[in-house]
């Protein structure tokens, strides 16, 4: 298994930021595409934003577009999701994992996921 740790979570009001961070096997994270991800209570866990281990691609879901960003920092073997506006919806679980899936496989697509973490909670209040 491949250690995942995500952290920087915690409970914020709405509108302001949080900077998440996946900390992990430089063997891994380096190599493949990262993704973020969030469960909500009572809702099946959906896309956030990835970034690919080459060219450094982002992807971004609907739900954070616009006012998130994701970045790696190399050299410390970590992926930052930073989301600005919180909103009470963006209260969920956040998760980290590696894209494992072949060349030409959607960086969006949870399918391809593998070596999650254990999640960081944010919970923004109204």
């Amino acid at each position: 298994q491949v250690p995942l740790a995500e952290s920087g979570g915690g409970l914020v009001q709405a509108g302001e930021s949080l900077r998440l961070s996946c900390v992990g096997s430089a063997r891994f994270v380096r190599r493949y595409a990262v993704g973020w991800f969030r469960r909500a209570p009572g809702k099946a866990r959906e896309f956030v934003a990835g970034i690919t281990s080459t060219s450094g691609s982002t992807y971004y879901g609907d739900s954070v577009l616009g006012r998130s960003t994701i970045s790696r920092d190399g050299a410390k073997d970590t992926v930052t999701l930073q989301v600005n506006s919180l909103k009470p919806e963006d209260t969920a679980v956040y998760y980290c994992a590696v894209h494992t899936g072949p060349p030409g496989s959607k960086v969006t697509d949870i399918v391809w996921y593998e070596y999650w973490g254990q999640g960081t909670q944010v919970t923004v209040s109204a």
